[in-house]
């Protein structure tokens, strides 16, 4: 979480929103990292989560990734969770929940939908002050 934490830092200094996710092999080995890149690629799909899982599966030459384990800053919204569901990662770690955003333990709850096809297991909370402080950090710059 702390790697992923270090994306999520690089990507305020970029004026991105600061979350960072990192993904590792069974053995722990990080084979991904990135940061949120929305405003820099122009794309409202470059989410730390999507550009982890693209350069995962890109590596791994497939579309899907088992055994693997995504640490992500923030909980993935909807959009992120239904991609680690097609990448069938098996394990999602996240530090801050997202009331607002969220698409795992909040909002639509992806995972308990009927038309989920990949459960990962789920732990969340580690590092969630800091990785939290980060995004409050931020958006409370851009309020004055």
């Amino acid at each position: 979480m702390r790697i992923a934490m270090e994306e999520a830092i690089a990507a305020a200094s970029r004026d991105e929103v600061p979350i960072g996710a990192v993904i590792t092999d069974k053995s722990g080995k990080i084979i991904a990292r990135a940061g949120n890149a929305t405003r820099e690629l122009h794309d409202p799909s470059a989410h730390a989560e999507m550009l982890a899982l693209r350069e995962a599966c890109a590596k791994a030459g497939a579309q899907r990734i088992p055994d693997t384990t995504l640490y992500v800053t923030l909980e993935p919204c909807a959009m992120c969770a239904a991609a680690i569901s097609f990448a069938r990662i098996s394990r999602v770690v996240f530090a801050a929940p997202d009331p607002k955003g969220g698409g795992i333990i909040h909002g639509g709850k992806f995972y308990e939908q009927p038309t989920c096809h990949h459960k990962p297991s789920i732990a969340h909370g580690i590092m969630a002050q800091s990785c939290g402080q980060i995004l409050r950090d931020f958006f409370k710059s851009k309020r004055f």
